[in-house]
Parts: C-alpha cells; structure tokens; sequence
C-alpha cells in the first residue's frame, strides 16, 4: 500500500511527464488558454443568454449564484488550502523547480495546492450544466475546464494533485450552489415544463447557447493563431 511519501513522488514524477514541451506554439497556446482575460469574451455572451432567458429577476438570481461558485471556489482554495498546507508550486520547490519546464519565466506564487483554476472553472463547469441542462454545452464546459487545469501542469505552476483536489472542490462547490440557487429559484419563479427541442429542460433556448458555444471554440481558435503568430 502506498503511503503519503509515495503518492507525492508519483505526483512528481507524473507532473514532469506532462510538463511542457520543446513547441513555441505550445508554449504559447498554453498560456493563452491559462489567461483569464482570453475568456471575458466568452463571460460576455454567457451574460446575455442568461439575460436573454430569463426574467431580471431570475436572471439577477443566477449571476449572484454563478459568483457565489466562482467566489466558494477560489476563496477556499486561496486563502484556506494554500496557505494552510502550504504546499509549494513545482515552480517554486527548492527540490524541483530546475527540473520543470517554465514559460517566459512565469512561476505562480509560492504555493499551489490546491489549484484555484481547477477549482474555479470545474465549478463554473459544474454550476452550468446543471443550469443548462444541455449535454453538449456539459461537453464544451468540461474541455473548457479540463483545458484550463492542464495549462497549469504545462506551466509547471500546479502538480497534478493539485489539479484533482482542486477539480473535486470546483465540483462540489458548483453543484453546492446550485442546489441552493434552484431552492430559491422555485420561489420566485413558477417550474418551466417545456416540451421542445429547441429548448433545454430548464428553458434555455439552444439557439443561444450554440452562440455561446460558437464563441467558446472561435476563442479556441483565436489563441491558436496568435500562438503560431507570437
């Protein structure tokens, strides 16, 4: 049976594996697809087809829950789990941080279990597609968020430990909110019962969300040029 000593040298072993590679372009779609200002675009239109879709009110009542997930998830991660486990980042481990591939020098903070982006977009992830109830926005939202927790093995900035810990709380911090903005949700709104394919069970036209979805992979699409082009 392996003891705690083991699964942090798996961890190890595991992350240099993944880490980085001798590709520019790589390089550079990673940390595209790692920065937050890459999806605001995409944030944009997940704003308007939930205004689109709802009522103020309603539509008031799931951005306060949407950042309620963003919130619970990094808030725990950041400023309860880093500093209490104190874990450093590959980056930033004496033992380590010469051994993994870096980008432009970039080596995150001191400590990184566990991983904030993992927590935060699995979350985000988990939140909307419960919302939704879509299985292809679900499929989009997942390598969305499984795309982003990978840019930060690449980066060598988390261990993958870090990454599933953190994609555990995202989880459960998504899903947490949810519940919650759906008993709050059936109080001020009657059960939509909506028989039609061209919308989803909980009223989302799928129109609007193959906008969203168009968006989503055009920014895909849009970091992959500026990763040849840098």
């Amino acid at each position: 049976m392996m003891g705690l000593e083991d699964w942090i040298a798996f961890d190890q072993q595991l992350l240099l594996r993944l880490n980085g590679s001798d590709s520019l372009f790589w390089d550079n779609l990673m940390e595209g697809i790692t920065s937050t200002v890459a999806w605001l675009p995409v944030g944009m239109v997940l704003i308007y087809v939930v205004i689109k879709n709802n009522t103020m009110r309603e539509a008031g009542l799931v951005v306060l829950f949407f950042a309620l997930t963003i919130l619970l998830a990094d808030q725990f991660s950041s400023s309860f789990c880093k500093p209490y486990f104190a874990r450093f980042r590959p980056t930033q481990d004496p033992l380590l941080m010469y051994l993994v591939d870096v980008v432009d020098g970039y080596r995150g903070g001191r400590y990184g279990f566990i991983s904030s982006h993992a927590a935060n977009t699995f979350g985000v992830c988990m939140f909307l597609s419960l919302l939704l109830r879509n299985r292809w926005m679900t499929f989009s939202l997942v390598l969305w968020a499984a795309l982003c927790s990978y840019s930060r093995i690449y980066l060598g900035v988390h261990y993958p430990g870090d990454i599933f810990f953190g994609t555990l709380w995202g989880l459960v911090s998504g899903a947490l909110c949810y519940l919650l903005y759906a008993y709050l949700h059936r109080k001020i709104a009657p059960e939509r019962r909506l028989v039609s394919t061209q919308y989803t069970p909980s009223g989302y036209a799928v129109a609007d969300l193959d906008v969203f979805q168009s968006v989503l992979y055009l920014t895909y699409l849009v970091l992959a040029i500026r990763a040849v082009a840098v």
